[in-house]
Protein backbone atom coordinates (compact mmCIF):
# COMPACT_ATOMS: atom_id res chain seq x y z
CA UNK A 1 0.00 0.00 0.00
CA UNK A 2 1.22 3.79 -1.17
CA UNK A 3 0.32 7.27 -0.71
CA UNK A 4 2.82 9.07 -3.06
CA UNK A 5 2.29 12.98 -2.98
CA UNK A 6 3.24 14.72 -6.04
CA UNK A 7 3.89 18.62 -5.02
CA UNK A 8 3.77 21.29 -8.01
CA UNK A 9 6.03 23.83 -7.07
CA UNK A 10 5.36 27.49 -7.70
CA UNK A 11 1.69 26.92 -7.73
CA UNK A 12 1.93 25.02 -4.20
CA UNK A 13 -0.48 22.29 -5.70
CA UNK A 14 -0.57 18.90 -3.87
CA UNK A 15 -1.89 15.73 -6.11
CA UNK A 16 -1.58 12.14 -4.85
CA UNK A 17 -1.44 8.67 -6.34
CA UNK A 18 -2.76 5.87 -3.89
CA UNK A 19 -2.10 2.15 -4.64
CA UNK A 20 -2.88 -1.37 -3.53
CA UNK A 21 -2.89 -4.71 -4.82
CA UNK A 22 -2.18 -3.52 -8.35
CA UNK A 23 -4.53 -0.88 -8.86
CA UNK A 24 -4.46 2.98 -7.82
CA UNK A 25 -5.84 6.28 -8.09
CA UNK A 26 -4.50 9.42 -8.81
CA UNK A 27 -6.07 12.57 -6.98
CA UNK A 28 -6.35 16.06 -8.66
CA UNK A 29 -3.65 15.42 -11.35
CA UNK A 30 -1.56 18.59 -12.53
CA UNK A 31 -1.55 19.02 -16.50
CA UNK A 32 1.66 17.85 -16.94
CA UNK A 33 0.65 14.35 -16.20
CA UNK A 34 4.02 12.03 -16.96
CA UNK A 35 4.86 12.34 -13.71
CA UNK A 36 1.94 9.76 -12.30
CA UNK A 37 2.84 7.49 -14.98
CA UNK A 38 6.13 7.27 -13.61
CA UNK A 39 4.57 6.81 -10.36
CA UNK A 40 2.68 3.85 -11.38
CA UNK A 41 5.53 1.94 -13.32
CA UNK A 42 7.69 2.03 -10.00
CA UNK A 43 4.77 0.41 -8.06
CA UNK A 44 3.56 -1.85 -11.01
CA UNK A 45 0.35 -0.56 -11.02
CA UNK A 46 -2.34 0.60 -13.47
CA UNK A 47 -3.99 4.10 -12.97
CA UNK A 48 -8.24 2.92 -12.82
CA UNK A 49 -9.62 5.95 -11.49
CA UNK A 50 -8.86 9.89 -11.39
CA UNK A 51 -10.88 12.22 -8.86
CA UNK A 52 -11.20 15.69 -8.79
CA UNK A 53 -12.05 17.10 -5.28
CA UNK A 54 -13.44 20.46 -6.61
CA UNK A 55 -13.62 22.53 -10.19
CA UNK A 56 -10.26 23.81 -9.49
CA UNK A 57 -9.80 27.76 -10.07
CA UNK A 58 -5.89 28.33 -10.20
CA UNK A 59 -4.37 25.28 -12.19
CA UNK A 60 -5.69 23.27 -15.19
CA UNK A 61 -6.58 19.99 -14.31
CA UNK A 62 -5.07 17.06 -15.85
CA UNK A 63 -7.20 14.13 -15.95
CA UNK A 64 -8.42 14.02 -19.45
CA UNK A 65 -4.65 14.28 -20.51
CA UNK A 66 -3.87 11.21 -17.87
CA UNK A 67 -7.53 9.29 -18.96
CA UNK A 68 -6.36 9.78 -22.78
CA UNK A 69 -2.70 7.93 -21.61
CA UNK A 70 -4.03 5.26 -18.98
CA UNK A 71 -7.92 4.92 -19.62
CA UNK A 72 -8.88 5.51 -16.60
CA UNK A 73 -12.65 6.78 -15.48
CA UNK A 74 -13.30 10.19 -13.93
CA UNK A 75 -15.03 11.54 -10.98
CA UNK A 76 -15.78 14.53 -9.58
CA UNK A 77 -19.54 16.05 -7.66
CA UNK A 78 -22.59 16.24 -9.59
CA UNK A 79 -23.04 19.98 -8.18
CA UNK A 80 -21.29 21.53 -11.01
CA UNK A 81 -21.91 20.35 -14.56
CA UNK A 82 -18.96 19.11 -15.79
CA UNK A 83 -18.90 18.03 -19.76
CA UNK A 84 -17.21 15.16 -18.79
CA UNK A 85 -16.72 12.29 -16.02
CA UNK A 86 -18.89 10.32 -14.01
CA UNK A 87 -20.24 12.07 -10.85
CA UNK A 88 -20.27 10.89 -7.30
CA UNK A 89 -22.01 11.82 -3.85
CA UNK A 90 -22.05 11.39 -0.37
CA UNK A 91 -20.91 7.58 0.83
CA UNK A 92 -19.83 6.41 -2.63
CA UNK A 93 -17.40 3.47 -1.80
CA UNK A 94 -14.10 3.23 -4.65
CA UNK A 95 -12.21 -0.16 -4.29
CA UNK A 96 -8.38 0.17 -4.60
CA UNK A 97 -6.83 -3.33 -3.62
CA UNK A 98 -7.15 -3.73 0.04
CA UNK A 99 -7.58 -0.02 0.28
CA UNK A 100 -11.16 1.75 0.22
CA UNK A 101 -11.97 5.57 -0.37
CA UNK A 102 -15.59 6.57 0.02
CA UNK A 103 -16.79 10.51 -0.74
CA UNK A 104 -17.81 13.28 1.56
CA UNK A 105 -19.74 16.09 -0.13
CA UNK A 106 -17.39 19.01 2.00
CA UNK A 107 -18.71 22.21 0.11
CA UNK A 108 -17.82 25.65 1.12
CA UNK A 109 -14.21 26.58 -0.59
CA UNK A 110 -16.94 25.46 -3.46
CA UNK A 111 -20.53 24.19 -3.83
CA UNK A 112 -18.67 21.10 -5.92
CA UNK A 113 -16.11 20.67 -3.11
CA UNK A 114 -15.87 16.83 -2.18
CA UNK A 115 -12.85 15.15 0.45
CA UNK A 116 -12.25 11.63 -0.24
CA UNK A 117 -11.65 9.27 3.17
CA UNK A 118 -8.93 6.23 2.90
CA UNK A 119 -9.49 3.53 5.15
CA UNK A 120 -6.86 0.03 4.83
CA UNK A 121 -9.69 -2.64 4.98
CA UNK A 122 -7.31 -5.53 5.84
CA UNK A 123 -6.75 -3.76 9.38
CA UNK A 124 -9.57 -1.86 10.68
CA UNK A 125 -12.50 0.13 9.67
CA UNK A 126 -11.47 3.74 11.28
CA UNK A 127 -10.60 6.22 8.98
CA UNK A 128 -6.75 6.22 7.66
CA UNK A 129 -6.31 8.94 6.14
CA UNK A 130 -8.60 12.36 4.32
CA UNK A 131 -7.94 13.78 1.20
CA UNK A 132 -10.02 17.32 1.47
CA UNK A 133 -9.21 19.24 -1.53
CA UNK A 134 -9.04 23.23 -0.61
CA UNK A 135 -11.32 22.75 1.95
CA UNK A 136 -9.08 21.95 4.81
CA UNK A 137 -5.74 22.96 4.64
CA UNK A 138 -2.58 22.55 6.74
CA UNK A 139 -2.68 25.57 9.16
CA UNK A 140 -5.73 27.16 7.40
CA UNK A 141 -9.28 26.72 5.79
CA UNK A 142 -9.87 27.36 1.99
CA UNK A 143 -11.01 30.68 0.55
CA UNK A 144 -14.75 31.03 0.31
CA UNK A 145 -15.21 34.67 -1.72
CA UNK A 146 -15.79 33.02 -5.34
CA UNK A 147 -19.84 33.82 -4.28
CA UNK A 148 -19.63 37.30 -3.10
CA UNK A 149 -23.13 37.85 -3.03
CA UNK A 150 -23.47 34.37 -1.14
CA UNK A 151 -20.46 34.96 1.40
CA UNK A 152 -21.62 33.90 4.40
CA UNK A 153 -23.82 31.31 3.48
CA UNK A 154 -20.46 29.70 1.57
CA UNK A 155 -18.80 30.21 4.59
CA UNK A 156 -21.06 28.70 7.11
CA UNK A 157 -21.37 25.46 4.18
CA UNK A 158 -17.20 25.14 4.80
CA UNK A 159 -17.63 25.10 8.66
CA UNK A 160 -20.20 22.62 8.41
CA UNK A 161 -17.92 20.59 6.40
CA UNK A 162 -14.98 20.44 8.08
CA UNK A 163 -16.63 20.48 11.92
CA UNK A 164 -19.21 18.13 10.96
CA UNK A 165 -18.19 16.36 8.49
CA UNK A 166 -14.18 15.94 7.98
CA UNK A 167 -13.01 16.32 11.96
CA UNK A 168 -15.70 13.74 13.04
CA UNK A 169 -12.99 11.06 10.71
CA UNK A 170 -11.27 11.14 14.19
CA UNK A 171 -7.96 12.85 15.91
CA UNK A 172 -5.43 9.76 13.79
CA UNK A 173 -6.50 10.71 10.55
CA UNK A 174 -3.73 11.99 8.46
CA UNK A 175 -4.49 15.31 6.37
CA UNK A 176 -3.88 15.54 2.58
CA UNK A 177 -4.72 18.94 1.20
CA UNK A 178 -4.80 19.55 -2.46
CA UNK A 179 -2.66 22.96 -1.36
CA UNK A 180 0.25 23.98 0.55
CA UNK A 181 1.98 26.96 1.63
CA UNK A 182 2.54 29.66 -0.90
CA UNK A 183 -1.01 28.66 -2.80
CA UNK A 184 -3.69 31.71 -3.77
CA UNK A 185 -6.17 29.24 -2.55
CA UNK A 186 -5.45 30.07 1.11
CA UNK A 187 -3.68 32.07 3.69
CA UNK A 188 -1.41 31.36 6.78
CA UNK A 189 -0.30 27.40 5.71
CA UNK A 190 2.20 25.95 7.51
CA UNK A 191 5.32 25.21 5.25
CA UNK A 192 4.94 22.00 6.12
CA UNK A 193 2.78 19.10 3.66
CA UNK A 194 2.15 16.36 6.83
CA UNK A 195 -0.41 16.58 9.46
CA UNK A 196 -3.28 15.42 11.47
CA UNK A 197 -6.82 16.00 12.28
CA UNK A 198 -5.76 16.13 16.00
CA UNK A 199 -2.84 18.15 15.42
CA UNK A 200 -4.71 20.66 13.08
CA UNK A 201 -7.88 20.76 15.58
CA UNK A 202 -5.20 22.14 18.45
CA UNK A 203 -3.40 24.21 16.60
CA UNK A 204 -4.77 25.47 13.27
CA UNK A 205 -6.06 29.24 13.67
CA UNK A 206 -9.02 28.83 11.70
CA UNK A 207 -10.00 26.04 13.70
CA UNK A 208 -9.76 27.70 17.32
CA UNK A 209 -11.78 30.39 16.91
CA UNK A 210 -14.40 29.32 19.51
CA UNK A 211 -17.93 29.47 17.25
CA UNK A 212 -19.93 28.90 13.90
CA UNK A 213 -20.65 32.57 13.51
CA UNK A 214 -16.94 33.43 14.75
CA UNK A 215 -15.76 31.26 11.80
CA UNK A 216 -17.98 32.97 9.39
CA UNK A 217 -17.17 36.66 10.28
CA UNK A 218 -13.43 36.00 10.05
CA UNK A 219 -13.34 34.41 6.56
CA UNK A 220 -15.91 36.79 4.78
CA UNK A 221 -13.40 39.65 6.47
CA UNK A 222 -10.58 37.47 4.31
CA UNK A 223 -9.32 39.85 1.29
CA UNK A 224 -7.71 37.72 -1.19
CA UNK A 225 -6.41 38.72 -4.72
CA UNK A 226 -8.90 37.11 -7.34
CA UNK A 227 -6.52 36.89 -10.57
CA UNK A 228 -8.04 36.90 -14.11
CA UNK A 229 -6.65 33.62 -15.20
CA UNK A 230 -8.98 32.30 -12.81
CA UNK A 231 -12.08 32.22 -15.15
CA UNK A 232 -9.97 30.36 -18.35
CA UNK A 233 -9.06 27.53 -15.13
CA UNK A 234 -12.37 27.60 -14.35
CA UNK A 235 -13.90 27.17 -17.77
CA UNK A 236 -10.81 24.67 -18.73
CA UNK A 237 -12.18 22.69 -15.77
CA UNK A 238 -15.80 22.43 -16.53
CA UNK A 239 -15.80 21.73 -19.79
CA UNK A 240 -12.92 19.53 -20.27
CA UNK A 241 -11.65 21.61 -23.17
CA UNK A 242 -8.12 22.29 -22.78
CA UNK A 243 -5.78 21.19 -25.68
CA UNK A 244 -3.36 18.14 -24.98
CA UNK A 245 0.08 19.43 -24.30
CA UNK A 246 2.14 15.94 -24.06
CA UNK A 247 4.84 16.19 -25.02
CA UNK A 248 5.08 19.33 -23.22
CA UNK A 249 5.94 22.63 -26.09
CA UNK A 250 9.68 22.52 -27.02
CA UNK A 251 10.15 26.09 -28.07
CA UNK A 252 12.61 27.16 -30.65
CA UNK A 253 15.52 28.99 -29.70
CA UNK A 254 15.81 32.00 -31.53
CA UNK A 255 18.43 34.66 -32.35
CA UNK A 256 18.31 38.47 -31.19
CA UNK A 257 17.69 39.62 -34.87
CA UNK A 258 15.06 36.87 -35.01
CA UNK A 259 13.60 37.58 -31.63
CA UNK A 260 13.39 40.97 -32.09
CA UNK A 261 11.39 40.38 -35.83
CA UNK A 262 8.88 37.88 -33.59
CA UNK A 263 8.63 40.77 -30.94
CA UNK A 264 7.31 43.44 -33.50
CA UNK A 265 4.79 40.69 -34.46
CA UNK A 266 3.22 40.96 -30.69
CA UNK A 267 5.76 38.41 -28.96
CA UNK A 268 5.08 38.57 -25.08
CA UNK A 269 8.52 38.35 -23.60
CA UNK A 270 8.95 36.97 -20.52
CA UNK A 271 12.21 37.40 -18.50
CA UNK A 272 12.90 34.40 -15.70
CA UNK A 273 16.24 35.87 -14.64
CA UNK A 274 16.44 37.36 -10.97
CA UNK A 275 15.39 40.87 -10.04
CA UNK A 276 19.28 42.20 -9.66
CA UNK A 277 19.97 40.59 -13.40
CA UNK A 278 16.71 42.16 -15.20
CA UNK A 279 17.35 45.73 -13.24
CA UNK A 280 20.83 45.77 -14.31
CA UNK A 281 19.79 45.14 -18.12
CA UNK A 282 16.50 44.43 -20.16
CA UNK A 283 15.04 44.14 -23.38
CA UNK A 284 12.25 47.26 -23.50
CA UNK A 285 9.18 46.09 -23.20
CA UNK A 286 9.75 42.62 -21.17
CA UNK A 287 7.80 41.31 -18.33
CA UNK A 288 10.35 41.08 -15.42
CA UNK A 289 8.74 37.33 -14.23
CA UNK A 290 11.54 35.91 -11.60
CA UNK A 291 11.10 31.92 -12.43
CA UNK A 292 9.57 31.40 -8.71
CA UNK A 293 7.07 34.12 -8.94
CA UNK A 294 5.91 33.38 -12.70
CA UNK A 295 2.89 30.81 -11.85
CA UNK A 296 2.00 33.27 -9.27
CA UNK A 297 1.98 36.42 -11.51
CA UNK A 298 2.25 35.36 -14.78
CA UNK A 299 -1.75 35.04 -14.98
CA UNK A 300 -2.55 38.57 -14.16
CA UNK A 301 -0.81 39.78 -17.29
CA UNK A 302 0.15 37.63 -20.33
CA UNK A 303 -2.84 36.92 -22.62
CA UNK A 304 -3.78 34.09 -24.04
CA UNK A 305 -3.85 33.04 -27.27
CA UNK A 306 -0.46 35.32 -27.88
CA UNK A 307 2.46 33.62 -28.29
CA UNK A 308 5.67 33.70 -25.56
CA UNK A 309 9.34 34.30 -25.95
CA UNK A 310 11.25 33.35 -22.77
CA UNK A 311 14.74 34.75 -21.44
CA UNK A 312 16.49 33.03 -19.22
CA UNK A 313 20.21 32.06 -17.79
CA UNK A 314 20.08 28.39 -18.36
CA UNK A 315 18.10 25.88 -20.49
CA UNK A 316 17.07 24.52 -16.93
CA UNK A 317 14.84 27.36 -16.65
CA UNK A 318 13.02 27.04 -19.83
CA UNK A 319 12.12 23.79 -19.07
CA UNK A 320 10.56 24.61 -15.88
CA UNK A 321 9.14 27.94 -17.52
CA UNK A 322 7.10 25.60 -19.89
CA UNK A 323 6.09 23.77 -17.56
CA UNK A 324 4.94 26.69 -14.95
CA UNK A 325 3.05 28.32 -17.77
CA UNK A 326 1.51 25.48 -19.52
CA UNK A 327 -0.14 24.62 -15.75
CA UNK A 328 -2.17 27.72 -16.16
CA UNK A 329 -3.17 27.43 -19.68
CA UNK A 330 -0.12 28.71 -21.40
CA UNK A 331 0.55 26.68 -24.34
CA UNK A 332 2.32 28.81 -26.77
CA UNK A 333 5.30 29.46 -25.82
CA UNK A 334 7.13 29.65 -28.93
CA UNK A 335 10.98 30.62 -29.26
CA UNK A 336 13.96 31.46 -26.39
CA UNK A 337 16.51 33.98 -26.86
CA UNK A 338 19.48 31.97 -27.71
CA UNK A 339 22.59 33.00 -25.59
CA UNK A 340 20.04 34.74 -22.79
CA UNK A 341 20.56 38.75 -22.59
CA UNK A 342 24.19 38.68 -23.38
CA UNK A 343 23.80 37.97 -27.15
CA UNK A 344 20.93 40.71 -27.03
CA UNK A 345 23.78 43.21 -25.84
CA UNK A 346 26.67 42.13 -27.65
CA UNK A 347 24.36 42.51 -31.15
CA UNK A 348 23.59 45.75 -30.51
CA UNK A 349 20.48 46.00 -29.88
CA UNK A 350 19.22 48.46 -27.32
CA UNK A 351 18.47 47.48 -23.79
CA UNK A 352 16.69 49.11 -20.89
CA UNK A 353 17.51 49.14 -17.13
CA UNK A 354 15.96 50.07 -13.84
CA UNK A 355 17.98 51.74 -11.06
CA UNK A 356 18.61 49.83 -7.70
CA UNK A 357 17.59 51.82 -4.99
CA UNK A 358 19.27 50.76 -0.99
CA UNK A 359 16.81 50.67 2.12
CA UNK A 360 18.89 53.65 3.88
CA UNK A 361 18.43 55.64 0.78
CA UNK A 362 14.43 55.21 0.67
CA UNK A 363 15.00 56.23 4.25
CA UNK A 364 17.36 59.37 3.72
CA UNK A 365 14.34 60.33 0.63
CA UNK A 366 11.37 60.12 3.26
CA UNK A 367 13.68 62.15 5.79
CA UNK A 368 14.38 64.74 3.29
CA UNK A 369 11.02 65.01 1.58
CA UNK A 370 12.79 63.80 -1.17
CA UNK A 371 10.50 64.30 -5.09
CA UNK A 372 9.62 60.30 -5.69
CA UNK A 373 6.90 58.73 -4.91
CA UNK A 374 7.08 55.08 -2.92
CA UNK A 375 4.58 52.25 -4.74
CA UNK A 376 3.94 49.12 -2.26
CA UNK A 377 2.90 46.57 -4.44
CA UNK A 378 2.05 44.40 -1.67
CA UNK A 379 -1.77 42.66 -0.71
CA UNK A 380 -3.87 44.29 1.89
CA UNK A 381 -2.67 42.68 4.77
CA UNK A 382 0.94 42.87 4.68
CA UNK A 383 0.17 46.21 3.81
CA UNK A 384 -2.01 46.89 7.02
CA UNK A 385 0.75 45.05 9.21
CA UNK A 386 3.44 47.91 8.11
CA UNK A 387 4.66 50.41 5.40
CA UNK A 388 6.95 53.04 5.12
CA UNK A 389 6.07 56.88 5.22
CA UNK A 390 4.32 58.71 2.37
CA UNK A 391 3.71 55.05 0.19
CA UNK A 392 1.11 54.83 -2.34
CA UNK A 393 -0.89 51.47 -1.81
CA UNK A 394 -1.09 49.52 -5.35
CA UNK A 395 -1.24 45.93 -5.40
CA UNK A 396 0.90 44.10 -8.12
CA UNK A 397 -1.90 42.57 -9.26
CA UNK A 398 -4.30 45.91 -10.20
CA UNK A 399 -1.21 47.57 -11.89
CA UNK A 400 -1.19 50.18 -13.43
CA UNK A 401 -5.23 50.28 -13.70
CA UNK A 402 -5.04 51.45 -10.36
CA UNK A 403 -2.09 53.81 -9.66
CA UNK A 404 -2.78 57.10 -10.11
CA UNK A 405 0.36 58.95 -10.62
CA UNK A 406 1.30 60.92 -12.76
CA UNK A 407 3.68 59.58 -15.29
CA UNK A 408 6.76 62.25 -14.84
CA UNK A 409 7.24 60.89 -11.68
CA UNK A 410 10.10 59.03 -10.20
CA UNK A 411 8.35 56.26 -8.63
CA UNK A 412 10.44 53.67 -6.57
CA UNK A 413 8.45 49.62 -6.80
CA UNK A 414 8.46 48.12 -3.35
CA UNK A 415 7.64 44.75 -2.02
CA UNK A 416 8.06 42.40 0.65
CA UNK A 417 12.12 41.05 -0.72
CA UNK A 418 12.12 42.39 -4.09
CA UNK A 419 10.66 39.99 -6.10
CA UNK A 420 7.45 41.30 -6.48
CA UNK A 421 8.62 45.04 -7.00
CA UNK A 422 10.90 43.98 -10.47
CA UNK A 423 7.92 42.55 -12.00
CA UNK A 424 6.11 45.67 -11.14
CA UNK A 425 9.02 47.52 -12.47
CA UNK A 426 8.42 46.11 -15.97
CA UNK A 427 4.55 46.65 -15.90
CA UNK A 428 5.44 50.23 -14.99
CA UNK A 429 8.00 50.87 -18.08
CA UNK A 430 5.77 49.14 -20.31
CA UNK A 431 2.76 51.31 -19.33
CA UNK A 432 4.74 54.71 -20.04
CA UNK A 433 6.01 55.76 -16.62
CA UNK A 434 9.58 56.84 -17.65
CA UNK A 435 11.42 57.04 -14.49
CA UNK A 436 11.09 53.53 -12.26
CA UNK A 437 13.50 51.98 -10.29
CA UNK A 438 13.49 49.21 -7.74
CA UNK A 439 13.77 48.34 -4.03
CA UNK A 440 15.51 45.58 -4.11
CA UNK A 441 15.52 44.09 -0.15
CA UNK A 442 12.62 45.94 -0.61
CA UNK A 443 10.62 45.40 3.46
CA UNK A 444 13.07 42.95 4.68
CA UNK A 445 16.16 45.35 3.69
CA UNK A 446 13.93 48.04 5.80
CA UNK A 447 13.29 45.76 8.74
CA UNK A 448 17.15 44.76 8.71
CA UNK A 449 18.07 48.77 8.40
CA UNK A 450 15.63 50.38 10.85
CA UNK A 451 13.00 51.76 8.14
CA UNK A 452 10.38 53.70 9.77
CA UNK A 453 7.54 51.82 9.73
CA UNK A 454 3.95 52.48 10.24
CA UNK A 455 0.91 50.54 10.76
CA UNK A 456 -3.19 51.06 10.23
Amino acid sequence: MFVEPVKSVGLAHLSYVVGHGGQAVVIDPRRDCEIYLEIAEKYGVAITRIFETHRNEDYVIGSRELARLTGASIHHSGATKFAYGETVEEGDTFRVGGLELMVLETPGHTFDSISLVLRDTTSGSAPLAVFTGDALFIGDVGRTDFFPDRKEEVAGLLYDSIFNKILTLGDQTILYPAHGAGSVCGKGMAPRDFSTLGYERMHNKALTVGSREAFIARKVAERHPLPPYFKQMEAYNQEGTPPAVLPLPRPTPFTPEAFEARMARGLQVVDLRSPEAFAGAFIPGSFAFPLEMLSAYAGFFLEYGTPIGLVAETHDQIDMAVRRLVRIGYEKVVCFLEGGLAAWEQSGRAYDTIPAIHADELVRRIEEDDDFVLVDVRDDDEWDAGHLPGAVHAFLGDLPGNLDVDKSRRITTFCGSGARAIIAASILKQNGWTTVEDSLGSMMACQKRGCPIERD
